[in-house]
């Protein structure tokens, strides 16, 4: 049986679509449609049934990938690695929110550049790029805070992040002691904020988790990088939500000061993403491990 197929069926079973198998294989449509047609011709039997969004796998298509993907999968791993013994080197290429990949998940994977392993990263504000490029071969991990859907991408839970609503010591002054605990958001409206876009994302999901409202409130500084918006909430531009993780030295530092300590702190959480079957690859499976093992710490 021709193994160009085979890689086709695996391609599409796991992407559940000929439209995105396609994609990740860099081929037409109709070059991926006609190769499952012969391959359902060898077999004489259907792989697939063609549903309005995608494709759902017959019972053989199932039983086919199950017994081929492993195969599959272990030859792609002999090829690469017989690509990394000319080189000495494995490269694994992480992908994630640029923040929380420069704080936390990077310095937690240098151990492996002692083991051989190059680190490329590539940083994506939202989780469907990261996953996208993920899917498409770009990247061999993706940090999200979106769980993927389909078979093609497997995730794990990483960790929760706390959100933390803080601002500037002297805003806090100006409010008053008690402020918070009488009037709840409609003091908190008084200040100007600074986000990571004009939506306001952090403070409309601390609203709705703490207040169980919308917000009232329109970005003063509007800055794509959670590291620029701890500057300069610090500096006193306005009121920020931020994850306690970034902003725990400057909060004991007394920088910034928290205004709200609710009894159920909002979380958010991260994913850990990886093509199905690429963790056979050991440079894969040991960063994969060894980001699990940190965040148990974060």
């Amino acid at each position: 049986m021709d193994l160009t197929l085979l890689r086709t069926f695996v391609t599409v079973h796991r992407a559940g679509s000929f439209t995105r198998a396609a994609a990740l294989l860099g081929l037409s449509q109709p070059a991926v449609t006609s190769q499952i047609r012969t391959l359902e011709r060898q077999l004489g039997r259907p792989l697939f049934l063609r549903r309005a969004r995608g494709v759902t796998p017959t019972t053989i298509g199932d039983e086919l990938a199950h017994r081929a993907a492993p195969h599959l999968d272990a030859l792609i791993e002999i090829t690469e690695a017989e690509l990394d013994e000319e080189s000495g080197v494995r490269t694994l290429h992480l992908a994630g929110p640029p923040e929380f990949t420069s704080m936390r998940a990077l310095p937690s994977l240098t151990p492996l550049v002692a083991q051989g392993v190059a680190l490329r990263s590539s940083f994506f504000t939202g989780a469907e790029e990261a996953l996208e490029g993920l899917a498409a071969g770009h990247h061999d991990l993706a940090i999200a805070t979106a769980r993927p859907r389909g078979g093609l991408l497997a995730a794990t839970a990483l960790c929760d992040e706390e959100h933390v609503l803080v601002a500037a010591p002297r805003w806090a002054g100006r409010l008053g002691p008690g402020a918070l605990r009488h009037k709840g958001p409609v003091v908190l409206e008084q200040l100007p904020v600074v986000e990571v876009h004009e939506s306001l994302p952090l403070v409309s999901r601390y609203w709705a988790a703490v207040f169980e409202s919308r917000p009232a409130l329109a970005g003063a500084v509007i800055v794509p990088d959670l590291r620029a918006v701890l500057e300069c909430t610090a500096a006193g531009a306005g009121l920020a939500v931020l994850p306690r993780y970034l902003c725990e030295r400057a909060l004991e530092r007394g920088e910034v000061v928290a205004l709200l300590d609710p009894p159920v702190p909002p979380l958010r959480t991260y994913f850990l993403a990886v093509r199905t079957g690429t963790l056979a690859l050991p440079h894969i499976a040991r960063a994969h491990e060894w980001l699990l093992r940190a965040a148990a710490d974060w």
